[in-house]
C-alpha cells in the first residue's frame, strides 16, 4: 500500500497510559515529531464531556516545560485559515462521532487534508488517530451523534482500532471481544484495521509507516487470519 510521501503523521493509541500522567509517555516522540514550538489543537472530541477551553489548557499543561505555545482552534474567527497557517496539528480523543460531525458542520475535513498533504505534521490521539483512517467504522465510541458522513481523513489506506485489546481468556463475559467486531466489520468493508494496543503508534514519514512502542500490533485483513505485526518498518 502506497502512502503520500509528503505525510509526516504520528498516530497514537492513547494519550494516557496506566500509572502516566497525559502525554507523558509520548511526549518525547512529540516534541521531537512536530520540531515546531507552535501547536494547533483541535478539541472537538470532548472526552467526558470536557469544555473546548478545558482540553486546551490540559494540552497547555501536558507541553508548557517543552516551550510549546498551544492554541485551541476554537479560538480563531477564521478556523480554515488557523489551520492554513499552523506550524503542526494535533487532535485529541474523546468521542469520534462527535469530532467528525464537528469537522464537518464546521467544513474543515477538506481544509485538513490539504495542509497534511503539504506536510504539516499531523498528530492524533484515539479518535484523532481513527479519523487517519479511511472510515470511522472500527471506532470503539458510541454514535452519541450523527456525522453526515463516516468518511474520514484517509490519510492512510486502512483503518484504525485504537485501544485494541486481546481476549482475556479468564473472563466470564460472553460479548463481542474486539477481534470479533472487527470480523464483522469486515462481512461488509473491504479496508484492512489494525489494532493499536495501548502505548503503542505509527509514525509515518517519507512514505513509510513504523510502529513505535514495546507491543505488536494485530493486522485484520478480510478473508485472512490476523497477523501479529512487530515494533518496525510495516510492510503490507
Amino acid at each position: 500500500m502506497k502512502i503520500n510521501p509528503v505525510y509526516k503523521l504520528l498516530v497514537v493509541s492513547t494519550s494516557t497510559i496506566h500509572g502516566s500522567e497525559f502525554l507523558a509517555y509520548i511526549k518525547q516522540d512529540f516534541v521531537e515529531f512536530i520540531q515546531s514550538d507552535e501547536l494547533l489543537f483541535l478539541p472537538f472530541a470532548r472526552p467526558s464531556g470536557i469544555s473546548f477551553d478545558g482540553y486546551t489548557a490540559k494540552v497547555q499543561d501536558a507541553l508548557k516545560d517543552r516551550g510549546i505555545t498551544v492554541r485551541g482552534l476554537h479560538e480563531f474567527h477564521n478556523m480554515k485559515k488557523a489551520i492554513q497557517d499552523a506550524k503542526a496539528i494535533f487532535i485529541g480523543g474523546g468521542n469520534t462521532f462527535l469530532l467528525l460531525k464537528t469537522l464537518y458542520e464546521l467544513d474543515l475535513v477538506q481544509q485538513l487534508r490539504v495542509q497534511v498533504a503539504k506536510g504539516i505534521p499531523y498528530i492524533g490521539t484515539s479518535a484523532g488517530s481513527n479519523l487517519t483512517g479511511l472510515t470511522i467504522g472500527t471506532t470503539n465510541d458510541m454514535p452519541i451523534v450523527y456525522p453526515p458522513s463516516f468518511d474520514a481523513l484517509g490519510f492512510l489506506p486502512f483503518n484504525i482500532n485504537p485501544h485494541y485489546l486481546d481476549p482475556d481468556p479468564n473472563s466470564t463475559h460472553k460479548g463481542e471481544t474486539r477481534e470479533t467486531r472487527i470480523q464483522e466489520f469486515h462481512q461488509l468493508n473491504p479496508q484492512p484495521v489494525i489494532g493499536l494496543r495501548e502505548g503503542s503508534w505509527l509514525h509515518v514519514n517519507k512514505g513509510n509507516i513504523e510502529l513505535k512502542g514495546n507491543l505488536t500490533a494485530r493486522l485484520f485483513k478480510a478473508g485472512f487470519e490476523p497477523e501479529e505485526l512487530a515494533p518496525g518498518l510495516i510492510n503490507f
